[in-house]
């Protein structure tokens, strides 16, 4: 038998459950204290009027009444529920007590001590299942002790004011936190009102519309900020749809170029018999193509994993030998165009990151200054302290690059010479893969230009 899968509560109903459990804790916190002080300030009340009634009655031991006629005139002046008192001689032996006394109410050992040292003490005792709240008084004649007198009341009426709060509270509770949680629905509903309809815009924006933004209502509340939030979302995401058909766009153009070059010169080759000489003429041109088809292939794969960030985990890289490799490989790329790659002042710094793609990347700038620096030019590399960064600088004496153009260059398929692009092999992908790789490593990559007019690229790496 499958078991049902249950739906998850909504947050208006969440928020209800929460606000109603709330209310009950603080409410039951509430109850419990009313009726702890309601019960304390009876039992205060109770024996403050037992000693009242004891002071009524030690004054009376002193006077010239008798016991019968101080008994009458307390219940005439006093509730039926204090008319139960003792009086003990001062041996302790019962000298009178009153008529609706139930029997069993004796001095305990507690209420002689006190006796003794004339102070008074207060007493809950079990009258044959009846309580009764009971004060023991000492009487004394200067030094002397006289009498003890003995008053009691019964905690009836105290046990039946508690059982009627305790039982309003029983249903005053559960009551207020139906309530409570019905306004708490209803405030939680109204407040989320505005969520659901962001919700219902959101999905009607999809890969196609994104341009649609969310609402504001104006208010600079929390769901304002939320609106905000998600506006900006959706522009970024508006750019990166962008980009992406952008770069879709000019992927296929790249391909598409060395591919019709291929296709035309197989074409070509094939409407008539040609000599041995021409067919290895053909198959070199086509080599050449394919040869651009997989530099291409594989710069866009490095220029997406490069996007993704280091694939390896982040460790200390050291930056002079790794410059110096660079330097290396550039020196011979350099030798072809007569361009000469020279090693400037290193800093011995070092950053964390991924050592081969650090080393793509000042690479990839080496070549690029290779490329375009006319015969006889140079290629700097250095790398310097700045703060808590470090500089790797690599600066060419070619055309140098306009400041207009200083952000566009580094994207992707971007030339700005195209016929001379083309004769260098160059892809446009290249300052793309450094920018990528660079950002990847929480580092930024910027370009300018160099004292002698040609061109400064500068990596900027946080230090390890």
């Amino acid at each position: 038998m499958s078991r049902r899968r249950l739906l998850p509560l909504s947050i208006h109903t969440r928020l209800t459950l929460w606000y109603a459990g709330a209310m009950l804790v603080i409410l039951v916190l509430i109850s419990a204290g009313s009726y702890t002080l309601l019960a304390w300030s009876m039992a205060q009340d109770v024996d403050r009027s037992l000693l009242t009634v004891a002071d009524v009655m030690r004054d009376a031991a002193r006077g010239p009444d008798t016991v019968e006629a101080t008994e009458r005139w307390l219940r005439e002046i006093l509730d039926p529920d204090h008319r139960l008192f003792q009086l003990y001689g001062p041996d302790g032996d019962l000298r009178v007590k009153s008529s609706r006394l139930p029997a069993g109410l004796v001095l305990s050992a507690a209420a002689r001590s006190n006796v003794a040292l004339g102070r008074a003490t207060f007493e809950t005792v079990d009258l044959n299942g009846h309580w009764v709240r009971v004060v023991t008084v000492p009487v004394r004649r200067g030094e002397r002790l006289i009498e003890v007198v003995q008053v009691g009341a019964s905690l009836k009426p105290t046990a039946q004011t508690l059982r009627r709060w305790l039982e309003a509270l029983l249903v005053l509770v559960p009551l207020g936190v139906g309530l409570a949680a019905a306004g708490g629905y209803i405030m939680a509903r109204k407040s989320l009102r505005p969520v659901d309809e962001m919700s219902s815009a959101a999905r009607r924006i999809d890969a196609e519309a994104l341009a649609r933004r969310i609402a504001v209502r104006g208010t600079g509340d929390e769901l304002d900020r939320l609106a905000d939030t998600l506006n900006g979302m959706l522009a970024r995401l508006e750019n990166t749809f962008g980009e992406m058909r952008r770069f879709s766009a000019d992927a296929a153009h790249e391909l598409r170029s060395p591919l019709t070059a291929l296709k035309g010169t197989l074409e070509v080759t094939l409407r008539a018999d040609r000599s041995g000489v021409e067919y290895r003429a053909a198959l070199v041109s086509a080599l050449e193509e394919v040869e651009r088809l997989i530099r291409l292939a594989e710069d866009l794969l490095l220029l997406s994993r490069s996007t993704a960030g280091p694939e390896s985990p982040r460790a200390r890289v050291d930056l002079e030998p790794l410059v110096l490799e660079v330097a290396d490989i550039g020196t011979r790329l350099g030798k072809d165009r007569s361009v000469a790659v020279r090693v400037g002042p290193i800093a011995p710094l070092a950053v964390l990151g991924d050592v081969g793609a650090l080393r793509r990347a000042a690479l990839n700038l080496v070549e690029n200054g290779v490329k375009y620096t006319p015969p006889g030019g140079r290629v700097d590399l250095s790398v310097v302290a700045d703060g808590a960064d470090a500089l790797v600088v690599v600066e060419d004496t070619g055309p140098g690059i306009d400041a207009a153009d200083a952000t566009r260059i580094f994207e992707a398929f971007v030339r700005l010479d195209a016929a001379r692009a083309r004769e260098t092999g160059g892809s446009g992908l290249g300052l793309a893969i450094a920018r990528s790789i660079v950002v990847a490593h929480r580092g930024t990559i910027t370009v300018a230009r160099a004292a002698g007019g040609g061109a400064r690229f500068t990596i900027r790496l946080p230090r390890a």
